[in-house]
């Protein structure tokens, strides 16, 4: 007598169900990374905007043709391209070059906004330079509809 090998239709349909249930519950998982992944890239904006603005700020303050306490006229130079300032910090429109943030990358209704593609809701970094001296930029984040 031969010995049978392999599996019986039982066991393979049992197999097949077994593997259903388990994508049913994968896949509300997975389809949730582009979430987390626009809020992650976000949080990598907002990152590039602080360094952006400190980094001007620094700039302004061991340039000998910055004044910090001027609200308009002032700029530097930061990778090859001017930055216009206000009290030291990029201004709302400038910030986007200080930080070097790409218009194609993500959408940008007003100046200061930047707020990722795609996105279901509000999932945007806003940039508000200051509007006095000793002040710094208002730079926020909200990522709730990502």
């Amino acid at each position: 007598m031969s010995k049978q090998q392999g599996f019986t239709l039982i066991e393979l349909v049992m197999v097949i169900v077994i593997l259903g249930i388990l994508s049913a519950f994968a896949l509300p998982r997975f389809a949730n990374l582009g979430t987390e992944a626009r809020a992650a890239t976000m949080q990598g904006v907002l990152g590039s905007v602080r360094s952006a603005s400190a980094i001007s700020y620094s700039a302004c303050l061991v340039s000998s043709g910055c004044s910090e306490s001027a609200a308009t006229g002032q700029s530097v130079t930061l990778e090859g391209q001017p930055i216009a300032l206000a009290y030291g910090y990029p201004t709302t429109a400038s910030i986007l070059t200080a930080a070097q943030i790409a218009s194609a990358d993500f959408e940008i209704a007003t100046a200061g906004t930047i707020a990722a593609k795609n996105a279901s809701g509000t999932c945007e970094v806003t940039y508000a330079a200051p509007t006095a001296v000793n002040t710094s930029p208002a730079i926020a984040i909200d990522v709730s509809g990502c």
